[in-house]
């Protein structure tokens, strides 16, 4: 557990921060009380708390950090770009040399704009369909989890609050891998989506040329096709999940990978579109993103190294046998002890996440929550199973037999009640009304 002195700084923290964190997923409430309260710092796939504790981290930054903690290469790239300085009053070169890297190694023929986070991305992308199609209403797939911590998608949550109920209806959802629910939201308001938003995967991927027959409903009906590559873009393939899948989004966003941690995203799409953002075009201007900050020197010149590494060293197929490899010893471990209807392994390799059941076979927030604590108490930090470039084949067998561990106690939990193994507080949804 903790040490006193770890709970004073965590207090200290609650005290100056909401929440305690400045992003929700990382906050107490997504994590066991054994959970470190704060890290100090980092080198590849491990991580250090103020106690001195070392743990394997699965989580990378929420999926930002594909190559590792520190990863030399990028570290030193940013280094020598801060030298030269961080942010000029006029664009500097290497805006134009990474938005020229980035839209080359994508395979896209259109143009970009780089923002700090995915949310700026996104809510670009919605703004700029919008006043492309003079249309105000926004179409998501309701099965992923996250687009923006804008009003036009936090409205559409389960924590709405201080979003005026004008703007959360012209938001609707429809469902993953089922057409008929999206032409139902085109029947149901004609001439009035603007936009479609959504992942190309989550757990579960495409069917049927999905995502092709989306963009195809979407053109028929007038709208914008946006893809949401925060997450897949980098991860999936350097070109993204659009090149595993072969198809090309009127509009997508990229984030989170593209820098090995460093804050950049960017907004991507069909120059008769971005260019509405620009001052080269005979239409009404779109004041599409315009940040301080979002093209510091360090940033791009961390993106441009993130994919000459990408380019010399098999990165993304690393990613997929390590998350292979920790997925065949999970669920060895699984079968081995019968938990096969409460504990399961689900996502792409690159992307492993996990599902945890009670007795019933009902999603459980308790045993998700003793998983983290046993794993915790082993040296692992599992709010996911997503691997990095530096996660070794020792890294993952350790892994392995720290999870065979924690679910041992899983079993037992099943068996006789998860109240007696859990200590503390069950963790929460993020999106939730009550604290």
């Amino acid at each position: 557990m903790p040490s006193e002195q770890a709970r004073k700084l965590q207090q200290r923290a609650h005290q100056l921060i909401p929440g305690g964190a400045h992003t929700y997923a990382k906050g107490d409430d997504q994590y066991p009380e054994n959970a470190p309260p704060l890290l100090v710092r980092g080198a590849g796939c491990h991580v250090w708390d103020v106690d001195g504790n070392e743990y394997i981290e699965y989580a990378m930054g929420l999926r930002s950090v594909t190559l590792g903690h520190g990863y030399q290469p990028v570290v030193e790239a940013a280094y020598r770009a801060m030298q030269g300085g961080t942010n000029f009053t006029r664009p500097s070169l290497l805006e134009a040399e990474c938005a020229e890297r980035v839209l080359d190694v994508l395979g896209y023929d259109g143009m970009i704009k780089f923002a700090k986070n995915g949310s700026d991305a996104t809510t670009a992308a919605v703004k700029l369909a919008r006043a492309y199609t003079g249309r105000d209403m926004v179409a998501i797939c309701g099965d992923h989890p996250f687009f923006s911590v804008d009003d036009w998608f936090i409205g559409a949550t389960g924590m709405p609050g201080g979003i005026p109920e004008s703007i959360r209806a012209l938001t609707v959802k429809f469902h993953y891998n089922d057409l008929a629910s999206l032409a139902s939201l085109f029947a149901a308001y004609p001439d009035r989506i603007a936009c479609v938003m959504m992942e190309a995967e989550t757990t579960e991927p495409p069917k049927d040329q999905f995502l092709q027959r989306v963009q195809e409903l979407c053109h028929q009906h007038g709208a914008v096709f946006i893809l949401d590559e925060i997450i897949t873009g980098f991860r999936w393939d350097l070109g993204g999940a659009q090149r595993v899948y072969g198809i090309v989004p009127d509009l997508c966003t990229f984030g989170k990978a593209m820098a090995n941690g460093f804050a950049l995203a960017a907004l991507v799409g069909r120059r008769e579109l971005m260019e509405r953002g620009g001052i080269h075009h005979p239409h009404e201007r779109v004041f599409l993103l315009s940040t301080t900050a979002g093209a510091e020197s360090h940033a791009l010149a961390a993106a441009i190294a993130t994919i000459g590494t990408y380019e010399q060293h098999d990165v993304v197929g690393h990613l997929h046998r390590q998350g292979e490899r920790l997925r065949r010893g999970i669920e060895q471990v699984i079968e081995r002890l019968d938990l096969a209807p409460y504990f399961q392994v689900l996502g792409r390799p690159c992307n492993l996440i996990f599902a945890t059941r009670d007795q019933t076979g009902e999603r459980s927030q308790a045993f998700r929550t003793l998983f983290m604590q046993e794993t915790a108490a082993r040296g692992l930090l599992t709010p996911s199973f997503v691997t990095s470039f530096s996660h070794s084949d020792a890294d993952i067998d350790y892994t392995v037999d720290a999870v065979g561990g924690a679910l041992a106690v899983y079993r037992q939990a099943i068996e006789n009640g998860v109240e007696h193994y859990l200590r503390g507080a069950s963790v929460k949804p993020v999106m939730r009304l009550r604290c």
